[in-house]
């Protein structure tokens, strides 16, 4: 399964709605064949990423759209090194 980062930019939300926004993709992420794994908030700079696997980075993109409305800037298949 591809693993994809997504980054959201200029978000206005603490921590704790981050924490929010990622537990509800958590429930509806099965419905599009998507696994959020993790994610990191650079509060200082308003920025958040998300890394999913997925069949692709739509299904990603729909699993916010659906949970929160809150859509990345930007979603890059990555690899992870070792």
């Amino acid at each position: 399964m591809p693993l994809y980062m997504d980054i959201h930019r200029n978000v206005d939300a603490s921590v704790e709605e981050v924490v929010e926004a990622h537990e509800a993709d958590v429930a509806v992420q099965q419905e599009h064949g998507v696994d959020y794994k993790r994610y990191w908030v650079d509060e200082d700079e308003g920025t958040v990423f998300c890394l999913f696997e997925g069949p692709n980075k739509e299904a990603g993109e729909r699993v916010h759209e659906e949970s929160h409305g809150l859509t990345a800037d930007e979603i890059h298949e990555v690899r992870e090194g070792t």
